[in-house]
């Protein structure tokens, strides 16, 4: 953030060219720099963002979000945590289907730095209206840049660069406020494991049980379609040969007795009469 224009307290004002304030102060020890900082309130931002886990790849996950974009989160070190049920897991522990959401909270907090320098010193050379050169307690000559449109105050006197003299004691104080903000972003990853199938119902039979009607009724189907041919077939020869067997030697005897009877019949025609 851009800071604000500085304000500058009334009195004898000195803005350091050749060398700084900070400088001077490091070296010789005659610029006094006090520091303030002033807390605003501060502003909290939380958005929660949610997704699935599509695919874990060494440190590189994908997650589908709820809006149903795909993003990628390359390079995830190995020292990033998400806690699952309780459990400290890093990337190489997530797997696909597993439910993420990730708190980021920002805190912004504005600050106003107050920086106040002072330095003291006699007018050793003045060139109005760009610097000054002062002799500082320790006996060192040290020249100061003039801003613009800069007053002085000399003994109660408000005057400009081309009011200073040689020998004057002369007291610059330089205030500047400049703003900051502060933010902080913290970040937690939570989840919970795929939700499992649903077991049946006690009272349910299984896939394979409901499917058995439909394959028990189909056996006796295919066993009683080809049994009709050769359970037939053998029946046929079984009880014709018995009954042909019991009538042969009928036959048999009654052809014996005609002939008997016709050998009988023959030889009595044949008789010679006396």
């Amino acid at each position: 953030m851009k800071p604000k224009s500085c304000s500058i307290k009334p009195g004898l004002v000195l803005a350091i060219g050749m060398i700084s304030i900070s400088a001077v102060a490091t070296s010789f020890g005659q610029v006094q720099t006090t520091q303030t900082t002033t807390t605003g309130t501060a502003a909290v931002q939380v958005n929660v963002e949610r997704g699935e886990v599509v695919t874990v790849e060494g440190n590189d996950l994908m997650v589908k979000m709820e809006d149903g974009t795909i993003r990628h989160f390359p390079d995830i070190p190995d020292s990033a945590r998400v806690t699952v049920n309780g459990q400290q897991l890093s990337v190489h522990d997530l797997k696909p289907g597993m439910k993420l959401q990730r708190t980021i909270t920002t805190t912004t907090t504005p600050q106003t730095v107050r920086t106040v320098q002072t330095v003291t010193g006699k007018v050793w050379y003045v060139n109005p209206p760009n610097s000054v050169i002062l002799t500082l307690e320790n006996g060192q000559n040290q020249s100061f840049k003039i801003p613009k449109d800069q007053k002085f105050e000399v003994n109660g006197q408000m005057v400009d660069a081309f009011g200073l003299k040689k020998g004057m004691k002369v007291t610059a104080t330089k205030i500047t406020e400049a703003p900051e903000t502060i933010v902080a972003q913290q970040k937690t990853v939570t989840g919970t494991m795929p939700t499992p199938p649903a077991p049946p119902p006690a009272d349910t039979p299984i896939l394979i049980v409901e499917e058995s009607p439909t394959a028990a009724a189909a056996p006796p189907a295919v066993a009683t379609a080809p049994a009709p041919a050769p359970a037939e077939t053998p029946a046929v020869p079984i009880e014709t040969p018995t009954r042909t067997g019991s009538y042969t030697w009928l036959i048999g005897l009654v052809v014996v007795l005609l002939l008997v009877v016709w050998l009988a019949t023959r030889s009595g025609r044949t008789k010679p009469r006396t």
